[in-house]
This record gives structure tokens, sequence and C-alpha cells, in this order.
């Protein structure tokens, strides 16, 4: 059987969300004893805190939480006797349990196409957060320097790619992309590839405000609508950071994208009750 710990890594590296189970706290008697887990997904379970209605009403509220995509923890306090309620049949254990529901939830990909200056500096910055970073490059050794962000928090996955557009195509439905290559055709491709996939979560683009001009001329020229084009930010960052070097501007353009990503994760929190008591 494979253990919790286990799990919670296949999940992880399957993309799929999932939600830790804990028994916190048990009085009196129950049929698993505090700090036993389980993990919860969509469609799995591994790993128990004891079976019956306990087991069956938390498995029922963990796969609430994954389907309202709830990023935040809650609680759970179960009776165990025959005068309680239950919905999936009766314990008569005695006693009284509390459990932690913790989610675990697919984690945002952002994709970089381009390790020049800017680029490599911003993958630093994000190799530092839990994300799947993807980092691609026309030139090897670019992708040779990425090998230096190892250890990471980031699951970094870092490839050559004369051709970004094909890597693009395989980005997960959400994904935030990053175009800041060494050549402006390289550029202008990306680009109007990113416009093809709907499902991006953003695309930046970077560039001065004369480059982005070009770029819609030639986007809408390409056959793209207007709304279609307003879907590239160009330029990126936030104003507030100001200056041209690299690392500065690595600066700007990381907080932008964490500040799109935690309003992504705030409006998941948004629908949790963070401290629930469910009587059941």
């Amino acid at each position: 059987m494979e253990s919790w710990i286990d799990a919670v890594s296949t999940l992880r590296n399957q993309r799929r969300a999932a939600v830790l189970l804990t028994l916190t706290s048990v009085r009196g008697h129950a049929p698993r004893e505090a700090g036993a887990k389980m993990v919860i997904s969509q469609d799995k379970t591994f790993g128990t805190v004891g079976g019956g209605n306990l087991e069956m009403a938390a498995i029922t509220r963990a796969r609430q939480l994954i389907s309202e995509g709830v990023t935040g923890p809650e609680t759970m306090e179960l009776r165990l006797n025959d005068k309680t309620p239950a919905t999936y049949g009766r314990q008569c254990c005695g006693g009284e349990v509390k459990l932690l529901l913790e989610p675990l939830p697919v984690p945002k990909t952002v994709a970089i196409f381009g390790l020049g200056h800017v680029g490599m500096e911003l993958a630093r910055i994000l190799s530092r957060h839990p994300i799947d970073l993807y980092l691609t490059d026309s030139r090897p050794e670019a992708i040779e320097a990425a090998s230096l962000l190892q250890p990471s928090v980031a699951s970094i996955q870092a490839q050559v790619a004369v051709m970004g557009e094909q890597v693009l195509s395989t980005l997960p439905e959400g994904s935030h992309v990053l175009i800041m290559t060494h050549d402006h055709a390289e550029d202008f491709h990306l680009s109007d590839a990113a416009l093809a996939h709907p499902s991006l979560g953003s695309i930046g683009l970077i560039g001065s405000k004369a480059k982005w001009t070009r770029f819609r001329k030639n986007l809408s020229d390409s056959g793209h609508s207007e709304q279609e084009i307003s879907r590239i930010q160009c330029p990126i960052g936030i104003p507030e950071v100001t200056g041209k070097q690299p690392a500065v501007i690595a600066v700007s353009v990381a907080a932008q994208l964490l500040q799109l990503l935690g309003d992504h994760a705030m409006q998941s929190q948004s629908q949790s009750h963070n401290v629930v008591e469910l009587r059941a």
C-alpha cells in the first residue's frame, strides 16, 4: 500500500489536486489515534483515519474542497455515537474527533522563454517559490547555465528548443508565459503562438512601447483580433520599480507575476471557511 507521503509526491508529479487529512485530536474511543493521516484525490484515497461515517464524511468534504478550488485549510469535528445523525452509517465508539483538511492544490505553472540576462535573473527569483517552472531557450549554453538554479523550491524543467512554440503548446492549462528571448523575431513567433492557446493564464512580453506598437500591427496583420492581442501585456513589470539593470527588471516582473498568482490564490481562499466545525 502506498504511504501518504508517497501519495502526495505522486499526485504532485501528476499535477492532480488533493487534500491531506489529519486526525488532530481524539477524546474517548475512536478507530484511529491522533496523528493518523490519509490523502484524498478526486477519485482515489491513500491511507485511512478509521473508516465508516467518520472517514466518508471527511472524504466527501475533501472532494468538495477540490471541486471548488479551495486552498485554505479547514477543521471538522465529529461525534462517534449512535445518537448522532450520520450519512454513511453509525459509529458507536463513543468518542469525539477533530480533523484537519489541508488542500494540496496543483502548483501554478510559469514558463520563461529566453534565458538571457533578465530571464536568468527572473528564473533565480521564481526558483525560490513552490511552482512548476519551465525554462526554454534556443541556445544550449543558456540552458546549461540554468543548472546553477539547483537546488530549488520550484520544480524546474529546462530545455533547449529551436522552436519554442512546440514547448508552448504542451504547457498545462492556466500557465503564465513570459516571452523574453534574445531575438525579436523569436519573440514575435512565440507571441503569435501564445495567442493560439486561450487556456493560458497570462502572457507577458518584454520590450518597449515602440516594440509593442510594431508587434500589435504585425499580430493584427497575422489575423488576430484586438481582443486576442490585448491578452499580451507589454511592457511588463510594475511601474513602481524603475531601472534598466537586468536584476531590477527581473524584480519588477517577478513582483507583478507574484501579485497575479496571489490574486488567484485569494479568490480560492475566499471560497473557503478557514475554520469550519461540523457535527456529523
